[in-house]
């Protein structure tokens, strides 16, 4: 028994500092790839993305994140207690499961961890959304989900998708297409932001609407 409680423990050491030097080096470099890209590579489809710093993505493209994603992006340390009681009650009343996951929670598991639930998983995305609050800063939070973020199938990233959907790059987005790709966000597989429709269209329209509020209010402020 102590010897497994030993074994336990070193294991669990190991984790701590192998993960904090993984949040460490993320800091400095780009992440080069992610288990999200490997399964598209896994099911035949090609990789695009593009690196590109946060200062030369149009500023609404944050904004727009932040509307449509996780309003108190600058007012939270990584976890939306309020957005998670609300999700939670919703939750329990019925009809389709929703979350309370804000962006430093969504980037966390695109860059460390896979796609999917599991309380497992879940557990492992507290902890790093924790470490990259710690060591990385809203800033880099930001530049790191706007390059991973899944904007489209096999599209990675703000500056893929505007060359993909509009043809010029994230530099200078407008406001109404920066709303159009957040809108894609949530279910980039199933999502266009070239000519959307229904719910896309809508939503897209909402966000960019809201992307004046955010600066209005600098609930970007962060980020400035």
């Amino acid at each position: 028994m102590i010897r497994a409680l030993r074994i336990l423990l070193k294991a669990a050491l190991w984790f701590v500092v192998l993960s904090v030097l993984w949040v460490g080096a993320y800091a400095l470099v780009p992440p080069p790839f992610t288990l999200t890209m490997a399964g598209d590579l896994m099911q035949g489809r090609s990789i695009t993305k593009d690196w590109t710093p946060l200062a030369d993505i149009d500023p609404d493209m944050a904004r727009a994140a932040i509307a449509g994603e996780d309003a108190r992006f600058c007012l939270h340390n990584g976890f939306d207690w309020r957005a998670i009681a609300g999700a939670a009650r919703r939750n329990a009343q019925g009809g389709r499961i929703r979350g309370g996951s804000t962006i430093s929670q969504q980037t966390a598991k695109n860059a460390f961890l896979w796609q999917g639930g599991g309380y497992v998983r879940k557990a492992f995305e507290a902890w790093f959304t924790a470490l990259i609050e710690l060591i990385w800063g809203k800033r880099r939070i930001m530049e790191v989900y706007l390059n991973l973020a899944e904007t489209g199938i096999g599209t990675y990233g703000a500056q893929a998708a505007a060359i993909r959907y509009f043809n010029h790059g994230a530099n200078r987005l407008s406001a109404s297409e920066a709303g159009r790709i957040a809108a894609v966000l949530p279910l980039p597989k199933k999502r266009e932001a070239v000519a959307p429709r229904g719910f896309v269209r809508r939503h897209g329209n909402a966000i960019a609407a809201r992307i004046g509020v955010v600066r209005r209010q600098g609930l970007d402020a962060c980020l400035r």
